[in-house]
């Protein structure tokens, strides 16, 4: 290829990458900043397209060949790159198993094209891709890469059905997405960029164009993540327990008396020692009848998974765990592990009627008075978060862990923090039947 005809591909590879930004604004007007972040950018050798976060990188020779075979690929290649970003996608590559977040990935922004079913976006294939992705949807609820990736762990599909997968949704390689912390433009960054498109997107038309996926996988990127094991950190209180204290303990003394006088050290290491773990804690299941026996034991295999740890818990706790509807149902008192691997295999949730979470705060309240509790430092309440919430804040720290997110949902009070547990992560955890 001659000087003048790299020139002039490279002129009209230019003018095919406008012609797709404008596309996009014109349609999309909510996506303006967020394209803003990415210009387009020559990569010669590519072989296609990708981003590293700041720039949308593209093969000439690709783009002409392309767009020449259909228009709107290109567009839609440019597109699923800026998903990408807006979702979060690379920046979660170092924590997940490539294979299937790549898939999932890809599927997830292709889904929310579909469907928008905007013209200037269709490409060959799409009838395809679209019964794909509602065979898909039926079984992962919704099509986040988030659930879609969980979905594929759980299942572990094969080779051949990946490779099925790739050709139907694979747009832009993946190649800067293997160091997240090198990406030329944050992931805070990119967060104030998605929480600006969730507040435009409202004002966008509800009729053509609007995507509940869309909707959907910018909430499952936006939203507020939280470490359970560190949710429970709220509750620890410093108590001793025996244990040497190697901090404030001299070998050189403790050996030098050995060697000298036989079995005579000159000093004896420090027996006890403060340390923070939790030893008393209420856990308050909601037993009303949307909140099902599988996902409470899900919920108290993965707070006993944490639990477990000897470097969280005391070797002795305190810790009720409270059934209660619209009345405290039962409380069982867990001492040691061995107290809660028996409620968990042989215990029975009690209840089903309608929620109202004062009497649990009332109990509790009751079992503070009596002395049942020395220092109780909070309080777990698992629900779906439909209820009747008291009015008076309490002595200790409370949290609501409510299952999967949901904007209907009655807002908790000031003085209580929520968490959001997903259903499929509940289900994942294993353990006995508690029915």
């Amino acid at each position: 290829m001659t000087k003048e005809q790299k020139e002039k591909t490279a002129y009209l590879a230019q003018e095919v990458l406008r012609l797709s930004r404008d596309s996009i604004i014109m349609n999309m007007r909510f996506l303006d900043v967020a394209l803003s972040r990415i210009a387009p950018h020559p990569r010669q050798g590519l072989k296609g397209v990708a981003t590293d976060g700041e720039k949308f990188w593209y093969d000439d020779a690709f783009v002409l060949r392309r767009y020449k075979g259909e228009p709107a690929y290109i567009t839609r290649c440019y597109l699923h790159a800026l998903l990408h970003l807006v979702f979060y996608h690379p920046f979660r590559y170092s924590e997940v198993e490539v294979k299937y977040w790549d898939a999932a990935a890809d599927i997830a922004v292709e889904n929310v094209m579909l469907e928008m079913d905007l013209n200037f976006l269709k490409i060959h294939r799409d009838t395809e891709r679209k019964a794909e992705a509602s065979s898909l949807k039926a079984k992962c609820g919704a099509l986040t890469a988030e659930k879609i990736y969980r979905y594929f762990l759980r299942e572990q599909p094969d080779d051949e059905k990946l490779a099925e997968w790739r050709l139907l949704f694979h747009r832009d390689e993946h190649i800067f997405w293997t160091e997240p912390e090198k990406m030329e433009i944050s992931l805070a960054q990119w967060k104030k960029i998605s929480e600006r498109i969730k507040t435009d997107l409202k004002t966008f038309s509800k009729g053509k164009g609007h995507s509940d996926s869309m909707e959907k996988n910018l909430a499952e990127a936006t939203k507020d993540r939280y470490d359970y094991g560190d949710i429970l950190r709220r509750f620890m209180v410093t108590g001793e327990e025996i244990h040497p204290n190697d901090e404030e303990f001299d070998y050189v003394y403790y050996t030098y008396g050995l060697e000298q006088y036989g079995n005579m050290p000159l000093v004896e290491p420090l027996e006890y020692k403060d340390i923070k773990k939790v030893k008393e804690f209420v856990i308050a299941i909601d037993t009303s009848a949307s909140c099902r026996g599988k996902i409470v034991q899900g919920f108290l295999n993965k707070t006993y998974s944490i639990m477990k740890g000897a470097e969280n818990f005391f070797s002795k706790v305190n810790i009720h765990i409270v059934q209660c509807d619209n009345e405290v149902q039962s409380d069982v008192k867990i001492t040691c592990d061995e107290d809660f691997e028996h409620f968990i295999r042989t215990g029975k949730l009690t209840g089903f009627g309608a929620t109202d979470f004062r009497p649990v705060f009332t109990y509790v309240d009751e079992l503070i008075e009596q002395g049942h509790f020395e220092n109780l430092k909070g309080l777990i309440y698992f629900t779906d978060g439909y209820g009747v919430y008291p009015e008076r804040m309490p002595d200790y720290d409370v949290i609501f862990a409510f299952l999967n997110e949901d904007e209907r949902r009655p807002a908790v009070p000031h003085w209580a923090l929520q968490v959001v547990l997903e259903e499929e992560t509940l289900q994942d955890e294993k353990g006995e039947n508690l029915i």
